[in-house]
């Protein structure tokens, strides 16, 4: 097991230790906090919004944030250009952390990693919840294209309430560390989403998702609308969904009771 403490400064106040583990040759920083069973979250194409809004699972799960190569303290990997790809880097990691169950919980991007991996490997979750999932083409209700979207315009497609985000933000619109970040996210994921941000084959196989599934959205989500919900409680079996508003795309970082729902949901 190829696993070093970082010492990356945390990324967010908190109770996070930040570790580097090697997975098929590639460094992928780990925050994990809390004891109990494990739950996994898989971040969206953004990290803006930090992981406080997280830190209330850590009293009744060990949970375990991998940042996606590409992403915080990860390597970058030219080679990783498909969903798929950070799917098997994801299950190696597991295998690597020794977590035979855990509980999976994906947002947007993350969403759709996770939509995929508990398509193929269901056998490995004891629950999961799919926050705000991309992934889908619903024509009557499409995903936003954000690589169209102006940057200055970009915090208002993903909340509702931009006062949630401004703990977050710069104290200056020129940080030099925070564009150099976003820019590569936003990099990272044209890697996988420039062309098309859905798999037309992923609704083929979401029928073999066996664990039992949470769907979560904000009302208000501009980027993944909320009609898009009833498309995916279709095509997974015994899924149900919760809904919160006012919120945004963001709705774990606008909306606490959304936390605690997944918290009751896993427990």
């Amino acid at each position: 097991m190829a696993v070093a403490t970082s010492e990356r400064p945390a990324a967010t106040k908190g109770p996070w230790t930040h570790d580097f583990v090697t997975v098929n040759g590639v460094k992928v920083e780990v925050m994990t906090a809390g004891k109990g069973e494990p739950l996994v979250f898989w971040h969206g194409a953004g990290t803006v919004g930090g992981w406080d809004f997280a830190v209330p699972w850590t009293e009744k799960f060990k949970v375990i944030i991998p940042y996606h190569p590409g992403w915080g303290g990860s390597d970058d990997a030219p080679k990783m250009t498909t969903i798929q790809d950070y799917v098997m880097l994801h299950l190696e990691l597991l295998d690597i952390l020794g977590l035979d169950k855990v509980n999976l919980v994906g947002m947007s991007m993350g969403g759709w990693m996770a939509a995929t991996f508990a398509s193929q490997q269901s056998s490995r979750l004891k629950k999961l919840v799919l926050v705000a999932p991309a992934g889908l083409r619903v024509p009557e209700a499409p995903t936003v294209d954000l690589f169209k979207v102006k940057n200055e315009e970009i915090l208002g497609w993903l909340v509702e309430s931009i006062d949630v985000l401004v703990p977050y933000l710069p104290a200056t619109p020129d940080d030099l560390d925070f564009i150099t970040e976003r820019y590569r996210e936003s990099a990272s994921f044209a890697k996988l989403a420039w062309e098309k941000n859905y798999d037309l084959k992923l609704p083929n196989w979401l029928h073999r998702i066996k664990v039992p599934t949470l769907l979560v959205w904000g009302k208000e989500d501009k980027v993944v609308p909320l009609g898009q919900a009833a498309v995916w409680g279709k095509l997974i079996p015994n899924a149900s969904l919760r809904t919160f508003s006012p919120a945004g795309h963001l709705v774990l970082n606008e909306r606490p009771e959304a936390v605690n729902a997944i918290t009751e949901f896993l427990l």
